[in-house]
């Protein structure tokens, strides 16, 4: 009988945090990290994947992963494949610390801090090298140093954005609080609506939310213009040049131990699909369009500014570490108090 790498949601395995009286999030790693049964696994080498669900953020990297499930580039690893996207970094955790979801590209930050943790979590690839901007109304800002004195709005308080945004502050010898504004918002949606709404001027995001906005305002008569290119900016920050290995797809232990024969060629069948798209955006543009809730034309003219790849993480190494260093600097917890081992990288 063929496995699925999915968990009856009934049973205690996949119970979510939320729904366990006074078990914070904290704690949930905490027991994890001390190690946790995983009953159902089986030692089947060769067992197929009946039900295989790959999660990604509503943002660019998500659109190669759909087209992968949509089109038919993972048929012959799993008997049904689908993608669905997590709204927010705790949404992921959740589903991570959970066991509900096993293949997921998330922020690297986070796959660091939970490998450092004790999840058991593997980052296989780096699928994007970058995907923020910082988009504005105000026709004035048009460099980093046109920030100082204003006011920025960045989703996700506290991950990926804000903490990419600060090591670059720190660069120019300016600091968040002080020398620029910051101002946080939940989502990438919900922060380009407040710039629309004309609420607020400026705001970093990543793609496709970048175009989205450049794209609605026109259509209402409005100009949003994309001011500043973060990854560039990142290159300053590190000497690598223009690339920040934002986000990659990374494995649970459950998944590496039930399907160890079905890692490689998943991991290929995402390489030729990345190619496919950059190839090809108007297709991929509409398998994504249905997850990521957003027009085909937003996503497909968003995909020249999502940087989008499928490098192997260990290849990318230097690059992440180099993130990892950057951030650590201010921020240590975001990675898990320290620099993430070798295991870490798959």
């Amino acid at each position: 009988m063929n496995r699925s790498i999915i968990l009856d949601r009934g049973s205690k395995a996949a119970e979510s945090p939320s729904s366990r009286p006074g078990l914070t999030r904290r704690a949930l790693c905490v027991g994890l990290a001390g190690g946790l049964a995983l009953p159902f696994i089986g030692k089947a080498r060769a067992a197929a994947i009946s039900d295989l669900q790959l999660f990604g953020p509503p943002a660019g990297p998500s659109v190669t992963l759909a087209y992968a499930a949509g089109a038919g580039f993972l048929n012959g690893i799993a008997d049904k494949v689908s993608f669905k996207v997590w709204r927010t970094p705790d949404e992921m955790r959740a589903g991570l610390t959970s066991r509900t979801m096993h293949a997921v590209v998330m922020p690297v930050t986070a796959a660091a801090n939970l490998h450092t943790k004790g999840l058991g979590l593997k980052l296989a690839n780096v699928m994007t090298n970058g995907l923020l901007y910082v988009i504005s109304s105000n026709p004035a800002v048009r460099q980093f140093s046109d920030l100082k004195g204003r006011k920025v709005t960045v989703p996700f308080a506290n991950d990926t954005p804000e903490l990419v945004f600060d090591a670059v502050l720190a660069h120019y010898g300016m600091r968040a609080g002080t020398d620029v504004a910051v101002d946080r918002a939940g989502t990438p949606t919900e922060t380009i609506q407040m710039l629309l709404a004309g609420r607020i001027d400026l705001a970093i995001v990543p793609e496709p939310a970048a175009t989205a906005a450049i794209l609605k305002a026109a259509a209402g008569g409005k100009t949003i213009h994309r001011a500043i290119d973060m990854q560039a900016e990142w290159g300053k920050v590190t000497g690598l040049g223009p690339l920040m290995p934002q986000a990659g797809l990374a494995f649970s232990q459950t998944f590496l131990d039930e399907y160890p024969d079905k890692v490689e060629p998943l991991l290929l069948a995402i390489e030729k699909a990345a190619a496919a798209v950059i190839a090809h955006p108007a297709e991929a543009a509409k398998h994504a369009a249905p997850a990521l809730e957003l027009p085909p034309q937003v996503i497909e003219k968003s995909i020249p500014y999502a940087n989008l790849v499928a490098t192997r993480a260990r290849s990318a190494r230097p690059e992440l570490e180099a993130l990892y260093k950057a951030i650590s600097a201010a921020n240590p917890q975001m990675i898990g108090g320290r620099m993430p081992a070798e295991t870490l990288y798959l």
